[in-house]
């Protein structure tokens, strides 16, 4: 039986071993202190140019990540682990890159001692397990219907952002829209929509103050015709459609074959036919606003108009969606198939308001909408893409409260009770796994330790501090006012995190860890560019074991 063989291609690059995870670890860590600056209140920001040459400047930790370009392998996946947190709690994409970093340094310490990695992962995971223990002790419930409480919440989970400064005008707009589009699915469960049924709509000029959660929906768009057609109506009828109104061209070329002169003159009064029947069928219902997601012929255009019916052409299907949840009209597929029950009724006010140089159409003051708009204004572009940002962080906070009202201590309280807790356990963990188990413990501090470095206090003092009142049980709640740097009760500062968005830190930090630790190789196939104008460079050698290959891969007789 001859031995395997492994060929190397020549483009092919191949590391293992230690020295791939040291390579990972330094790579982790190097994507983390990007962004450690960013973590709490007193943060700064980072200006990025992105590729099209426009500029961004942000501390939302997933939005800076998102511009760099980083060659290595690891580095790539820390900021996948960013996109994840951001897509399914919306908040603690810096907490998780710094607490991924930390835990992989300190994994850096037991790879040089030879310690095998199965058995740090196997301590990892014990230790993420136990810390979820104590967020469920430590957790404390609210009720999603006190106002005051989520505006609380949200306010301390965006006081980190740039928005932070405007008080509690982005909290509002979140809770409000949340709360609109919120759908009870029974057994006290909520479902709320953020992407589908929440359009945030920036528009320049304005004040920041002026910015609202309309109680219905805001597209950019005006009715076909302007002159001819109304652009203020009150409790409209509106009838939704994704089909053309104007006359169905062939699929392929069409020849039409005409003998007498009067034929073409058919040919035309059939078309018109068509179109007036079109018309017809929907005038039937008596609309105020007919919209379509297709085109609009002129003479469609010409029958509604007549009939005193505003109409608005190309809209994009997702803004159709919206309007339907709205105003609880059903988007029709065709005309003839129109029923009362698919006419919106669930508007108050239709109209046509002009911003700049743009015209908005508004359909607001809805009964019961299950769909909404925020309106956004402000100085500039700039400042309005990150008032976005934010919202969005926002939003994606007051959805996790509905979801699981649950809170848990800011300002680091949490981790350092997590960190006091999984030390204490450490000394009942038998084995070689105790010493990861611990060094585990001792990484949740990288939060806090982050939060103080980044008010400017002294990190030391500060952190000996935090962990003697730790160690200490019923403090549970005593962290860092990351404004101040003073240590102080979380529940008087009012400085709370949602318990999804925590939950979700740990496990996607601790899982990406051992993910890292556990890569042993990596062969890189990708060849590099050559220079222009050098000559063609010599082929290295291939790496052959155990007689010759007939074939580049490995080829067991």
């Amino acid at each position: 039986m001859q031995a395997p063989v492994l060929v190397l291609k020549d483009s092919l690059k191949r590391e293992s071993g230690s020295k791939v995870r040291h390579a990972n670890i330094q790579a982790s860590k190097a994507v983390a202190d990007i962004i450690r600056t960013t973590l709490g209140p007193r943060s700064m920001l980072k200006m990025l140019l992105d590729a099209a040459g426009g500029i961004v400047v942000t501390n939302d930790g997933n939005a800076i990540l998102r511009e760099l370009d980083l060659a290595h392998p690891a580095a790539k996946s820390m900021i996948e682990l960013s996109r994840t947190q951001d897509e399914e709690v919306g908040d603690g994409t810096t907490s998780v890159i710094v607490l991924a970093g930390e835990m992989l340094h300190v994994a850096a310490t037991f790879i040089d001692k030879n310690y095998h990695p199965t058995v740090i992962c196997r301590a990892y995971n014990k230790a993420l397990e136990d810390s979820i223990a104590v967020l469920d002790k430590i957790a404390m419930p609210i009720d999603v219907t006190d106002r005051a409480a989520m505006l609380d919440l949200v306010k301390s989970c965006i006081g980190t952002k740039f928005t932070g400064q405007f008080g509690d005008l982005i909290a509002d707009l979140a809770i409000d829209a949340t709360a609109t589009v919120g759908v009870d699915l029974g057994q006290g469960v909520r479902e709320v929509d953020i992407k589908k049924y929440i359009k945030v709509e920036k528009v320049p000029g304005g004040q920041l103050e002026d910015s609202k959660v309309l109680k219905g929906v805001m597209i950019n768009k005006d009715v076909v015709a302007p002159g001819k057609m109304r652009r203020k109506i009150l409790n409209p009828r509106i009838i939704l459609l994704d089909c053309p109104l104007e006359y169905k061209k062939g699929e392929n070329q069409t020849n039409a074959e005409l003998i007498k002169e009067d034929d073409w003159e058919v040919l035309l009064k059939m078309e018109e036919e068509y179109i007036q029947n079109m018309c017809m069928q929907l005038l039937k219902f008596k609309p105020d606003l007919v919209i379509t997601e297709k085109g609009l012929s002129d003479l469609a255009c010409h029958y509604l108009s007549k009939a005193g019916v505003s109409a608005i052409r190309r809209l994009r299907k997702t803004d159709n969606n919206r309007i339907a949840k709205a105003c609880g009209a059903v988007v029709v597929n065709r005309p003839e198939e129109l029923q009362e029950s698919d006419v919106g009724t669930g508007a108050g006010l239709f109209e046509i308001k002009k911003f700049g140089d743009e015209f908005f159409a508004f359909i607001v003051d809805c009964k019961d909408p299950k769909a909404c708009t925020v309106l956004l204004r402000g100085a500039s572009k700039d400042l309005l893409n990150e008032v976005e940002r934010n919202l969005q962080d926002a939003m994606a906070v007051a959805r996790n409260i509905l979801k699981n009202p649950k809170l848990l201590p800011g300002g680091g309280a949490t981790e350092l009770t997590v960190s006091a807790a999984l030390k204490q356990k450490s000394s009942s963990v038998e084995g070689i796994e105790k010493w990861p188990y611990e060094a585990a413990a001792v990484a949740f501090e990288a939060i806090p330790r982050t939060l103080a470095q980044n008010c400017g206090v002294n990190v030391i003092r500060t952190m000996t501090a935090l962990q003697g009142k730790h160690a200490n049980v019923g403090n549970e709640w005593v962290g860092i006012d990351g404004n101040t740097g003073e240590i102080v009760d979380m529940k008087e500062r009012k400085i709370w995190d949602s318990y999804n968005v925590k939950a979700q830190t740990f496990k996607t930090a601790i899982e990406a860890a051992c993910m890292l630790l556990r890569i042993d190789d990596i062969v890189s196939g990708i060849k590099k560019k050559q220079a222009p104008g050098s000559g063609p460079t010599p082929s290295k050698t291939k790496i052959e074991e155990e007689g010759e290959a007939d074939n580049d891969q490995l080829i067991p007789e």
